[in-house]
């Protein structure tokens, strides 16, 4: 019996349609950081991208919407990145906080602007431009706020849910902020490793005095 057809061509249609709308978001991305997000009209992207204004709008009702998810690939590619790194990290115990403190939160610090800097040009436009549209770079938080407090308690051991959850909150918005700034272009790699260094000097030495007071 001869195979069915229907099954064999749903997947190039499914893989043709996934290319093009990835090529879509990859020229807006590239669009966005060039020239900014206000300046880049959906026609702009369309005709950079080689394809119809049509075609474009089969896949993105509006630029906004392709604003959002170039938005969402971003914080999906940092959390796979600190999934992947939180995953290799080893419980702590109280003893041996010190130096291991400081050298994990550098190494998540970089990890973050690792991504961040990956795609500089466009996260300079998203901050720019999130002003215009209901999505940001504040949702960071909520996406990463229990693998940044499953980190803590590794590193601290069980503890008080409530006081972790609002060193988490601290840590989150303290590291975020730091590591935007690090990747802004006219920093270079000497100024914003200095830049991981002391934040994550300054972190882990209050880290250590909670573990301290309990």
């Amino acid at each position: 019996m001869p195979p069915k057809a229907g099954h064999q061509r749903r997947r190039p249609i499914q893989d043709r349609s996934k290319a093009t709308r990835e090529h879509i978001l990859d020229t807006a991305a590239r669009l966005f950081g060039e020239r900014g997000i206000a300046s880049t009209s959906t026609n702009r992207i369309a005709a950079e991208a080689g394809i119809s204004i049509g075609t474009l709008y089969r896949y993105f009702s509006d630029r906004g919407v392709i604003v959002d998810e170039l938005m969402g690939r971003l914080l999906e590619s940092s959390e796979r990145s600190f999934t992947h790194w939180v995953s290799g990290i080893s419980p702590r115990s109280a003893t041996t906080l010190g130096p291991s403190t400081r050298q994990i939160i550098t190494e998540l610090l970089e990890v973050f602007t690792g991504e961040l800097v990956a795609n500089a040009k466009l996260v300079r436009a998203l901050v720019a431009g999130v002003q215009f549209y209901s999505s940001g770079l504040p949702e960071f938080e909520p996406r990463l706020r229990l693998l940044v407090k499953v980190l803590l308690i590794q590193i601290l051991g069980p503890g008080n849910d409530h006081k972790y959850d609002v060193m988490t909150f601290v840590l989150i918005n303290t590291g975020f902020a730091s590591v935007l700034r690090a990747t802004a272009l006219e920093v270079d790699s000497q100024e914003r490793q200095e830049a991981i260094d002391m934040t994550a000097g300054m972190i882990a030495t209050w880290i250590e005095a909670e573990a301290r007071t309990g």
